[in-house]
């Protein structure tokens, strides 16, 4: 980890060895100037990098410090998970204004939090001053047959983790000046990221996965695109939070739940079971033109828009 914050006395690494030591046996082999990690003979090595950013991904009037530093990570886990991969250790790197410098600790522990969920190590990153608080992080792991966005098959059959819409109600009441009830908001503010049910759905026939970051709709139709095939979602079968419409959980981005697509026969009650998570068939996988299709009631619609970062 390297530092660049700047600033009166001996900040630059004094800042390090603070985060280190919040950290501690969650940080390994942190001290060269790159990160090494071992994959198991024979797997493929699994890498993404997502970003947080104060005033576009999160506001600090609405989460505390703990649970931004804990929802970064997550949301960039969450891209393991979507390849079925396992984790082998995440790099963080911030960009932390002056404002901010004394709740570090406190982000610190929340990506620790996430850390420890899914069982991996901070193997290491970057400190630097900045006009915003944002966090970067990088995730390693490894699977030996990853799954991709382009492996729905038409007759696969199209299932979802968990309940959807919780993030649209919850910003939603923040909006309107509310306070989102303690369910709704904890699924904003500590979201799972699905490592251990995407390597469970991997072992047991999933083709295709992709995690629910920018709204079912527009993930499914990524999947869709990938594929080369039409995905149709029975929208009275989608499995929504109290609260929640289909039209919501259709759009709520930042879910984190996955969608799969499996052949027919994916064991739903065995899973259930094991992760104490619904997953519910909603769908199927058609052949024709790559895109989606709502069926409501019988009747074909189009799906709305998902999320667009630069909007």
């Amino acid at each position: 980890m390297t530092e660049k914050l700047g600033g009166e006395g001996n900040t630059e690494f004094d800042t390090i060895r603070s985060l280190l030591a919040r950290w501690g046996p969650l940080a390994e082999g942190v001290g060269d100037d790159a990160a090494l990690v071992r994959a198991p003979r024979g797997d493929t090595i699994v890498v993404s990098v997502d970003d947080h950013i104060e005033g576009r991904h999160f506001r600090r009037e609405w989460l505390s410090p703990r649970e931004i530093g804990y929802r970064a990570v997550a949301a960039a886990l969450s891209d393991l998970a979507a390849m079925a991969a396992r984790p082998a250790g995440v790099l963080v790197a911030f960009g932390v204004p002056r404002g901010w410098r004394e709740s570090l600790m406190d982000i610190a522990d929340g990506i620790g939090d996430a850390v420890k969920s899914v069982r991996t190590k901070i193997l290491g990153g970057n400190l630097s001053d900045a006009g915003a608080l944002s966090i970067t992080t990088t995730v390693l792991g490894s699977a030996f047959a990853p799954l991709r966005r382009s492996g729905a098959r038409a007759g696969d059959s199209v299932y979802v983790t968990g309940r959807l819409g919780a993030p649209t109600l919850a910003i939603a009441a923040r909006r309107a000046g509310r306070v989102p009830n303690d369910l709704v908001r904890a699924r904003l503010a500590r979201p799972t990221p699905r490592i251990f049910e995407a390597i469970w759905l991997a072992d047991h026939g999933a083709s295709a996965c992709i995690d629910i970051s920018d709204g079912l709709a527009a993930d499914a139709s990524h999947v869709a695109a990938a594929s080369g095939v039409s995905i149709v979602i029975d929208v009275r079968r989608i499995p929504c939070v109290d609260g929640a419409s289909p039209a919501d959980a259709l759009a709520s981005g930042e879910e984190y739940e996955l969608m799969v697509t499996a052949p027919r026969g994916v064991n739903v009650e065995e899973f259930a079971r094991r992760f104490s998570v619904p997953l519910t068939e909603i769908g199927r996988v058609d052949q024709g033109t790559p895109g989606v299709l709502l069926d409501d009631a019988g009747k074909r619609v189009a799906p709305p828009k998902g999320y667009d970062h630069f909007s």
